[in-house]
């Protein structure tokens, strides 16, 4: 029988054993994602890839969406610290052209992306833990943007602008998943957004 996921705050981790057994998590529910529909990943089978208790998973990620949703920020995470550049002539420009590497990226395994897609836009449908709304929040993709940008302490304009720049990106990613838009227009699409949403800020 499924196990019916409570309403409780997700674990933190605090030692560092624990933020690697939570990044084992994190990876097995990758490779389990990548392979099979999001409806037939079981969490029993994340924790034994995990080689972690099936409570100790439950402790950190309550519910499948969450793990995903997770997964999805991480993911992102490691995209900004390993593949985001700037070469510092266009900042807009700069800021289109990861975005456009970001989702080459992200589309490469179709099927985890579609979980991750999914899991997060659970989050907003529900209610369900404010860090699972990772979008609306100081996430690794807001602050690539601001840093950027040059705006390391962004006022209310600048969040507003982000947020909206975010949002566009997630509305092409999706389109270019269900392939309702070739890869070229999706490309095309997300640096004009870039252009359009930041054109008050000074190239």
């Amino acid at each position: 029988m499924a196990r019916i996921a409570q309403a409780r705050p997700a674990a933190s981790p605090i030692s560092q054993r624990q933020v690697a057994r939570r990044e084992r998590i994190l990876d097995a529910a990758a490779e389990l994602g990548a392979t099979a529909e999001f409806d037939r990943v079981q969490m029993t089978d994340v924790a034994k890839s995990a080689g972690v208790a099936i409570g100790t998973l439950y402790r950190y990620f309550p519910a499948k969406t969450h793990l995903f949703a997770a997964l999805f920020e991480d993911r992102i995470a490691r995209f900004v610290e390993q593949e985001w550049s700037e070469t510092g002539a266009d900042p807009i420009a700069d800021i289109g052209g990861n975005l456009v590497a970001l989702n080459r990226t992200l589309l490469r395994t179709p099927q985890l992306c579609s979980a991750m897609l999914r899991a997060t836009a659970a989050g907003y449908m529900k209610d369900l833990p404010a860090e699972t709304l990772w979008l609306e929040s100081d996430s690794a993709l807001t602050k690539a943007i601001l840093d950027t940008l040059g705006a390391p302490e962004p006022d209310p304009h600048d969040r507003s602008a982000i947020l909206l720049l975010v949002y566009s990106w997630w509305g092409v990613l999706a389109s270019s998943l269900s392939h309702r838009v070739s890869q070229r227009r999706a490309e095309h699409d997300l640096r004009l957004a870039a252009t359009l949403i930041l054109a008050g800020h000074p190239r």
